[in-house]
């Protein structure tokens, strides 16, 4: 929120020669409609917010107001909603944002921040307050205009203290919880038999809209593997390949384990020919901690770790719990930071402040990783082959001007399964945009959040709502876009976000 004195003015019913002064409301966290409310209005009367051109997503209205303190709240969609990033207090109308008004106009946009004073217990986080959401503008806040009439971006600085302190704090967290915390009240966990025909297996995972899955190998009495995206990818690919001695009719009988076993040559992450050989099953127990969980997760490669429970003592076969991942990990870091965001002072950083994920380079620079993007009329052949070789679990589909389009992600290979796509096209002549539309009816949960195939976000995004959105199901990379353009500038993965917490 900010004070302004350009558009259309709405008085707030002060008497007559008081000094009024025009300050802009902004709401950017998405809505159909979105009105305001406050004690400048006596609470009675609902003031229509405006889309913002060029971001649908953040509304704004301009009301004038007298000096002095004033209480607000936004009605979105029917729901009473506040803003957690401004000021908040408790009211007799709830939870309520507030706002000292000075007797002049600042013709700086100012930047507030929650008082020391104010409890974070003052700010539970009201249910699907993150839904909808496209592209928060927090450009409205962050910018300020100079002399010469040029924008300059203000971007906050964390202190190494309060970064050591953050990282120290999590730590700890970690360190105290164990899987448990990651065990939902009810759910299924789907484990595949080593034995089941590889395209069976694909069949399953589009069918339940998961994107892998555990392996079961019975005569071992143990869990064995994991079948994954990856090698669903590299099936296609080898299965592409004029060479290759695997056909799609083997696939009606070509085992999973056989898949796994087989001394196929492929192309993988180097681009030489190497073997494909059996790899170890990373798993964890119960009762390890959060902390180890996400280090074995980094260090390993891999984007879930089942955890088994297994006890020698009555022969019984081990039990699969459930399925971590980073996102859970997240999910609990997030709750239990939620109430007191205060104590971890990284979480208010704008992420272009800090150094996570992975940027286009600017003008001029040539270090850094390149960002991997792809047109939409490339081959399928080509993002199977960037996703492998770049190591990434999804690229960017961007038009001549790198806008973003889309995002082509590998749980997205699952879609061929569909009617036997896999079976009927070649990867080198179905272009990227044509692949997504063979997926475009499947009822996969995987890939989507809150009705969007991505998420996206701005540089001047604060770090706790990156954690938010990746703490969703599903969500495990954010596309950084630039305002308006929606041109991408950067990627942050869930692992970019752990690697930088655990520091």
């Amino acid at each position: 929120m900010y004070s302004s004195g350009t558009d259309s003015i709405r008085a707030s019913g002060a008497a007559a020669g008081a000094v009024l002064i025009p300050t802009t409301f902004v709401w950017p966290y998405g809505g159909r409609r979105v009105f305001l409310s406050g004690s400048f209005t006596g609470w009675s009367e609902h003031l229509p917010m405006s889309p913002v051109e060029g971001c649908p997503t953040v509304f704004q209205a301009i009301c004038s107001l007298t000096p002095g303190y004033h209480e607000y709240k936004y009605f979105v969609d029917g729901e009473w909603r506040h803003d957690e990033r401004q000021p908040f207090v408790a009211s007799n109308y709830g939870i309520v944002n507030t706002i000292l008004i000075s007797r002049e106009p600042d013709p700086i946009p100012a930047i507030f921040h929650k008082p020391e004073s104010i409890p974070a217990a003052f700010g539970p986080e009201t249910p699907g307050s993150r839904s909808n959401m496209d592209v928060d503008n927090d450009a409205f806040q962050r910018v300020v205009t100079l002399s010469d009439g040029s924008i300059q971006e203000v971007i906050p600085r964390i202190s190494e203290a309060d970064l050591q302190v953050s990282h120290h704090r999590i730590s700890i967290f970690l360190s105290r919880h164990t899987a448990y915390e990651l065990l939902p009240e009810s759910g299924k966990v789907i484990a595949l038999d080593v034995n089941l025909p590889v395209k069976q297996a694909f069949h399953i995972l589009y069918e339940q809209g998961i994107p892998l899955a555990p392996l079961w190998d019975f005569c071992k009495g143990q869990f064995v593997g994991v079948l994954s995206p990856l090698d669903f990818i590299l099936i296609l690919r080898e299965l592409g390949n004029n060479g290759s001695n695997l056909t799609e009719e083997e696939l009606e009988t070509h085992t999973i384990s056989a898949w796994k076993e087989s001394k196929l040559h492929l192309n993988r992450q180097t681009g030489r020919s190497t073997m494909v050989c059996q790899r170890h099953l990373f798993h964890a127990g119960p009762y390890d901690s959060l902390k180890d969980i996400a280090l074995k997760i980094l260090q390993n490669e891999v984007s879930v770790m089942p955890i088994i429970h297994s006890s020698s003592m009555d022969g019984s076969f081990p039990q699969l719990l459930h399925l971590a991942s980073l996102s859970g990990i997240l999910k609990c870091i997030c709750r239990h930071f939620r109430h007191s965001s205060s104590s971890l002072p990284i979480l208010q950083q704008p992420i272009c402040s800090i150094p996570i994920g992975t940027w286009v380079p600017k003008i001029g620079e040539s270090n850094g990783r390149p960002l991997a993007m792809l047109r939409p009329n490339a081959s399928l052949s080509s993002a199977l082959t960037l996703l492998v070789q770049a190591q990434v679990s999804s690229i960017p589909i961007v038009d001549d001007n790198d806008s973003l389009l889309d995002v082509y992600s590998r749980s997205d290979i699952t879609a061929l399964a569909k009617d036997r796509a896999y079976a009927k096209i070649r990867l080198d002549e179905i272009s990227v945009h044509q692949a997504l539309q063979l997926g475009q009816d499947a009822n996969s949960p995987f890939g989507f959040f809150n009705g969007q195939r991505f998420q996206m976000c701005l540089r001047s995004d604060p770090l706790h709502k990156i954690m938010e959105r990746l703490s969703n199901p599903g969500v495990r990379r954010i596309i950084i876009v630039e305002a308006g353009s929606k041109r991408a500038e950067g990627i942050i993965s869930l692992s970019d976000v752990f690697r930088f917490l655990l520091g």
